[in-house]
């Protein structure tokens, strides 16, 4: 009986540990990194969550309708080393986010960079791109 219990945590151990490795993706899976993309918007939501925070944002498009886009940043954790709060982004601020996006098209990317429009204020998104490198960014208030 013991060993059928001891058989039966292990296998219940394994397949939990399979399905939460399974649930992260790589960068190139979701995203293009030969797509950049600059986005303003105006901040609608921020989700504070793991593995990845999001920020979500209402921008005007050419036609001049409202589409809603998603950005998917770093783990609030890596986030807070970077200089962010939860408070760093109210609802209804104007922002440029820089990164690249989705490979399926869809209204999403993966943020690099955050400007904070009115007072010129940039964050590092916690990018999972191999490709971008913190050190080599712009601010674009320096230009």
């Amino acid at each position: 009986m013991k060993s059928k219990l001891i058989a039966l945590i292990i296998s219940a151990i394994g397949t939990f540990t399979a399905f939460q490795a399974v649930a992260h993706h790589s960068f190139a899976a979701e995203f293009d990194g030969n797509s950049p993309l600059e986005i303003t918007g105006t901040v609608i939501k921020v989700d504070w969550t793991n593995p990845h925070a999001y920020i979500f944002l209402e921008v005007e498009n050419e036609q001049g309708n409202y589409e809603e886009w998603g950005f998917e940043m770093g783990s609030p954790n890596g986030l807070l080393r970077r200089g962010w709060t939860r408070n760093s982004l109210p609802i209804g601020t104007e922002v440029i986010i820089s990164g690249t996006r989705a490979r399926d098209g869809s209204l999403k990317g993966n943020a690099q960079t955050v400007l904070i429009a009115s007072t010129c204020t940039r964050f590092f998104a916690g990018s999972s791109n191999k490709a971008f490198n913190e050190d080599d960014a712009v601010n674009e208030c320096e230009e």
